[in-house]
Formats: C-alpha cells, structure tokens, sequence
C-alpha cells in the first residue's frame, strides 16, 4: 500500500510543496492528495487588483499539476482528526473522509474580523478571491460615485486602498487605522507612501479605532461616523479555526505550533507550511504572515518529509525575513528592506521601479510552483517505512 500524503490547500505554500513533493517522491510509493476549495490556483497577493476590476490569469490546479500524478479534490476541508488521521471534506456530494499516513497543513489565513460587530454581516475583503468578487460586484454598482472605507494599516490596507483609487478614479477613497499609516516604515519610504496617498486623493484618518460597522456607515470608538458604501476590512489576519479544533498544539491566535522542521510539536505525522505555522525565525520574532513566509516554511516542511520518510538527511531553510514590497497601483511601489531585528531601513526602492520588481516576484512565485523542480535534478526517492522524524539534520 502507497504512503498517503494529503496536502490542505492550494496557495502558494501548498501548491508549491504537493508539486515540489510529487517530483521527488516515488510514485510506486507515495500517493499525493491535494484538498483545495476552489479548482485553480489563486494569486492572492493579486487580489486587491481583482476587486479593482482587473482580470487575473486563470491556473487551474489540474494544469499546474499535469504529469505530476498528484489527485486533485476539490472540496471545504471541514474537520481534522488527527488521532484517526482522517480529514473531514465537503463537496456538492456531501461529506468524505480522506485517510493520511502524513499531513501537510496549509490551510492558510483569512481577514480577521477582530471581534468587531457587523463586520462579518456588511465589510467587504479581498483575502479570498469570492470576497474579492463581492466586492467588485458592488464596487460596479457604485459605479464612479461612491465612498468607500478601508479600515486597517498593513500591507493589504495600503494595497487595496491605492488599487481601488486609481483604478476607479471616480470614487472617493478613505483609510482609518489605529496607529500612523506606514509608521513601520523607513523615513524614505513612508514619505513616499504618503506621497502617493496625497496624489490619489486618499482621506487618511490615524489613530481612530473602528467600533463597529454598519450597512452605509464605519463608526469608530470615539463616535465618529464615516459614511461608506463599501467598507473594505483589512484589519489583520486569521487562521482557520480547523487547527485547534483537531487537538494540534496551538498558540493564541490558532496558528500551529512547530519544531524547526515543521513538524507540529504535539503530532509529528503532521508538517505545517505559510500562514498557519508558528515558528521563530532567524531574528529571534515569530515569522509574520506572507508569501516569503510561505515559501521559507515550504521548502522545510518539504524537505522534512522526504528526509523522515526516505531516510535522507533534511537541510535547514533559513528563516532570514528581508522585507516588504508593496504595490501602490500599478505604476509605484515601495520596497522596504529590514535588518536583522525586522526594523525597517533608512533606505528604500521606491517609485515604478518597485512596482516592477514587486510584478515580477509574484509573477515568478506563481510560475515556479508549477515548476517547483525547475534548475534542480528531479528525483524518485523510495519511502523507508518509517513514520519517525529523521535524525538526520544538516545546516544548508
């Protein structure tokens, strides 16, 4: 009987490990599933540019992992037992249950509603591409009068906000957030930032807390009312509730506790990859949530599974994070680099040539993991029989 691997998720951590997996391991040994709810691959880093009104390339899973002999189910992961090593599916059929022999874990994250009332009921989001279709259902309802709110700081915000500005010029365009905009950022790059929210004619409101959201109006804490017709959340991110509910170690916020090799601490058999991972990178903080984050705790998970299940020995991934890149429309952007400590430089690249090269990183990330082997030999490992960690680590 074939070792099962069941991969949860088709992002950019999952689609690049069950691709990467499949070239590696034998296939009269080892049998890969991927679960994923929706039939193609979906460049999230891309999705403020969908509820814009811009068109993404379509990558459906079953050409990304043509000639691999990776199964494809397209389903809602609904629960997962980890003592049974079943995961609970739903489709149009009703619900199934996938047996594993090992588990990678890459569910990923969504907007956070931060216990905020009625955001779940009338905000809108781009973490997933049918909220970021919402969105731009309604946005085409406005047509080019309408005000629209994005409440949160961070790199969504940022993107969302400066998208939907240019993209939709007719549109009057706000941003609330607790803290100051791009105060994480380097001098440079915040002037830059603030630049191109003056040049949008962005309303920026700085350390106002939204209370609560209505159906036409966000009303902050303090009782100031800003009318929206659409209110955009962009307030953080959350992991799926699944991980804990599975009896997985767990911290606070949900993500899934793991050894330097990815391994969940509580159950081995299970490897965790992107936003759900819990792990201390090389500056002594826990890896933010992001593509890079993705790809780094991808290629450990990976290479621990081949090196525990083939006998091999496991390189470290360094878990080094060097910055930001954001895009500010389609024309500028900024990228912002960071020391060792994850403090922002003085300097950063700004202008159309950060726009450039944040188009071409994601461009390549989404063209690699359909070539998860490409300049490296592919392989054909047996599997050992062995279902305990590899003793054998090595740096890189």
């Amino acid at each position: 009987m074939k070792h099962r691997i069941v991969v949860l998720g088709a992002g950019y951590a999952g689609a690049f490990c069950a691709g990467y997996l499949a070239r590696q391991l034998h296939a009269d040994d080892f049998a890969i599933t991927v679960v994923n709810a929706e039939p193609d691959f979906v460049e999230r880093l891309r999705l403020h540019q969908l509820a814009a009104g811009q068109e993404l390339r379509h990558r459906p899973l079953a050409e990304v992992f043509a000639g691999t002999g990776i199964r494809v189910r397209v389903a809602r992961v609904t629960a997962v037992d980890v003592e049974a090593r079943t995961v609970a599916v739903a489709d149009d059929a009703g619900i199934d249950r996938l047996e594993y022999d090992t588990l990678l874990y890459a569910l990923g994250s969504t907007a956070a509603d931060q216990e905020v009332p009625g955001v779940h009921e009338h905000a809108f989001h781009v973490a997933a591409r049918p909220a970021a279709l919402r969105l731009r259902a309604r946005l085409d309802e406005l047509g080019e009068d309408g005000k629209v709110l994005v409440v949160g700081g961070n790199l969504t915000a940022i993107e969302a906000a400066t998208e939907l500005a240019e993209s939709r010029p007719g549109l009057r365009v706000g941003l609330v957030t607790s803290g100051e905009l791009g105060g994480w950022l380097g001098a440079m790059g915040r002037r830059h930032l603030l630049r191109a929210f003056d040049r949008f004619g962005i309303a920026v409101h700085e350390h106002t807390t939204i209370g609560c959201v209505e159906e036409d109006a966000a009303v902050a804490t303090d009782g100031t009312v800003f009318a929206s017709d659409a209110t955009v959340w962009a307030a953080g991110f959350a992991v799926h509730p699944i991980a804990a509910a599975s009896g997985l170690d767990v911290v606070a916020d949900g993500r899934i506790t793991v050894d330097r090799q990815m391994r969940s601490v509580s159950h081995p058999d299970v490897y965790v990859a992107g936003d759900s991972v819990f792990v201390i990178g090389e500056n002594g903080r826990p890896l933010p949530m992001s593509c890079a984050s993705a790809g780094f705790t991808g290629m450990q998970a990976t290479a621990a599974i081949i090196g525990d299940r083939t006998g091999r020995k496991i390189p470290t991934t360094s878990l080094s994070y060097v910055g930001n890149h954001i895009s500010l429309g389609r024309k500028d952007g900024i990228f912002q680099l960071v020391d060792g400590t994850a403090r922002a430089k003085s300097w950063a690249l700004c202008g159309r040539t950060a726009a450039v090269v944040k188009s071409k990183i994601l461009d390549t990330a989404a063209w690699s993991l359909s070539h998860p082997t490409f300049g490296k030999p592919g392989h054909r490992y047996r599997w050992t029989g062995s279902r305990e960690p590899s003793p054998h680590v090595v740096a890189a």
